[in-house]
């Protein structure tokens, strides 16, 4: 999918996986694998995101929703504007032990200042893990 996104056109995957998702996201070796305004999706491996009882960590799954629904915020609000997260959610209802886990990310709402998304994480299984709500608020880019 080419879009105008931020500086001129480019393909908006190509474009997130050479820029990169944060220093935070790499760490967590969080891999987007679709990236549009309607859909977006990444999966992230459970080996190394673990709390001590060997689940993966609850923040682990945020950070996963945030990366998701931050990014498809701010290729909405497209060039010269910035979204920034202003709330986040989420319930968690199954752990995940192994393997990966995968967000898919769709928006509920995309206006003029705000966005929000639901990021639905399952495992490797398809089993729904956690649920995540993010708000996204758009203002211009700082320096503009």
């Amino acid at each position: 999918m080419k879009v105008e996104m931020f500086e001129g056109d480019v393909d908006a995957l190509e474009y997130v996986r050479e820029r990169g998702v944060g220093a935070l996201a790499d760490k967590m070796g969080i891999e987007f694998i679709e990236f549009t305004i309607e859909r977006s999706v990444a999966r992230m491996p459970v080996e190394g995101n673990t709390q001590p009882a060997n689940l993966l960590h609850g923040g682990a799954y945020v950070v996963l929703g945030e990366s998701l629904g931050s990014m498809a915020a701010n290729l909405h609000a497209g060039p010269g504007k910035l979204a920034v997260g202003i709330e986040i959610n989420a319930t968690h209802t199954r752990s995940a032990t192994s393997g990966y886990v995968t967000g898919v990310c769709t928006p509920v709402h995309l206006g003029r200042t705000l966005t929000t998304h639901e990021v639905a994480v399952t495992d490797d299984q398809g089993r729904r893990c956690s649920t995540i709500r993010i708000t996204n608020f758009i203002k211009d880019m700082p320096g503009r």
